[in-house]
């Protein structure tokens, strides 16, 4: 109704501005909430979570008690809640919605469905208003006249046909957990928790000859409070002692300590992402894992920094100068490639440093399309001696058009290594051909030689 009739008939109503993105974090939370039962949570707008409780009762005397429990944890944090089991997420989402129990779905209405207007009322025409009355009639009949989706959506309703439901968080390849009767309320005891967890999980991928990559750790408070850790390797692992070294590094670079409050009861950690890890044989007369080592120091790094600040350069297939690499988080990078080795005789064909973008200078030169003779940058004017060139890289012929601006558009460059009366060699270029492409080039300083 009309907010000045519904207030008509309560003067106190409380009215609040109608916000979805907010409900939809609401019941995010909520459900981030909810996985201290079951890693198994979905969420259904507006206002339904889903919780696949099958394994997840161990601690529980029964699934009645598990979701009893949910629904006074809810109703502490001020949530009124409406539950309700069955063997298939669309009927117990039926069954909450209309206030019934386990094993109540043939009461329900037919609007329990959720089809469209027309088919309701086509429905309750034919006199079929009980989900009921629609189990009892044949289902070539009924998908007939009014279409599969409705047989599909009823045999949901009545557990014949399951549908999976779409976490809010994928499980991983290993899950381990941990609860307690005794809340955990000092941070050292919840490390050596997850230390046991991660030696858990070490033996079953051991058992798949595989080695963990990505592991995130999910930490739940007694007042509803969830931490999350994730830590990241540089190569697949089952060490104890580097996961250990890297999750501490991950609290110290926390912005927010951990605190444990009144303490935690459930500690779990997903093994995330996993690569095969064959066993590795030593020299029979001993040595060291330099690798190893190199690799866990990448992981303790990019942990302490940050995975995006911790790079590997890798060669790209492409002839454009600033795009003949690739600047990579080591531990995301695939495998190093060998880079060409020029000949030692001859001087680098590529500055070490380059510039990005490209610098715009001033250059005078003996012809129009001829090497420079003389150009200023930064303030600077520097006589030009020797040179070298010109190399000519077009652009890709994707990319070919009128555009006048550095590195877009499709014009052609025409490289020069020179030095000046200093010894400094610059790597200088003319962007765009003189007449053919461009009335006055502009010039660019690209790198600097050592």
């Amino acid at each position: 109704m009309n907010l000045a009739d519904a207030r008509a008939r309560v003067p106190d109503l409380l009215v609040f501005a109608y916000d979805p993105l907010g409900d939809a974090r609401l019941l995010g939370r909520l459900a981030e909430a909810c996985e201290r039962y079951t890693p198994m949570v979905a969420v259904d707008p507006p206002n339904s979570l889903i919780l696949d409780i099958t394994g997840a009762t161990h601690f529980y005397a029964s699934e009645e008690a598990l979701a009893q429990d949910a629904e006074d944890q809810l109703d502490n944090a001020g949530y009124s809640v409406h539950w309700a089991l069955a063997g298939t997420p669309d009927a117990a989402l039926a069954l909450a919605r209309h206030g019934l129990k386990e094993g109540a779905e043939a009461q329900l209405p037919v609007s329990a469905l959720a089809m469209d207007s027309k088919t309701h009322q086509a429905l309750e025409r034919a006199g079929l208003y009980k989900i009921g009355d629609l189990a009892e009639r044949p289902r070539a009949g009924l998908a007939a006249r009014f279409g599969m989706e409705l047989t599909l959506r009823l045999d949901r309703l009545l557990g014949i046909e399951d549908r999976p439901i779409d976490p809010v968080r994928s499980l991983g390849n290993v899950v381990t957990e941990r609860r307690f009767a005794e809340p955990l309320a000092h941070i050292d005891a919840a490390l050596i928790c997850l230390s046991e967890l991660f030696a858990e999980a070490a033996e079953r991928l051991n058992e798949r000859g595989e080695g963990a990559r990505m592991v995130r750790m999910m930490l739940f408070r007694c007042d509803g409070d969830v931490a999350r850790l994730g830590v990241e390797t540089g190569a697949p692992t089952r060490d104890n002692a580097l996961f250990k070294r890297l999750l501490r590094e991950r609290i110290d670079a926390l912005n927010d300590e951990l605190n444990p409050g009144f303490g935690y009861d459930l500690i779990r950690l997903f093994i995330v992402a996993a690569e095969p890890l064959a066993p590795q044989q030593l020299k029979l007369e001993g040595g060291e894992d330099r690798q190893g080592d190199e690799l866990a120091l990448v992981s303790q790094l990019s942990t302490r920094l940050g995975r995006e600040r911790v790079q590997r350069f890798i060669p790209a297939d492409s002839h454009i100068p600033e795009q003949g690499l690739l600047a990579l988080p080591m531990l995301s990078a695939p495998a190093p490639m060998p880079w060409k080795a020029s000949s030692s005789k001859n001087p680098p064909l590529r500055p070490l440093h380059m510039f990005d973008p490209p610098q715009r200078v001033q250059v005078i030169a003996e012809v129009p399309d001829g090497p420079p003779y003389r150009f200023t940058w930064r303030r600077k004017t520097h006589q030009v001696i020797r040179y070298e060139g010109p190399e000519r890289i077009a652009s890709e012929w994707w990319q070919r058009g009128d555009g006048h601006e550095t590195g877009k558009g499709g014009l052609t460059r025409d490289y020069y290594r020179v030095e000046d009366v200093k010894g400094r060699r610059y790597w200088l270029f003319r962007h765009g051909l003189y007449g053919a492409e461009h009335t006055n080039p502009d010039w660019y300083v690209h790198g600097l030689f050592a």
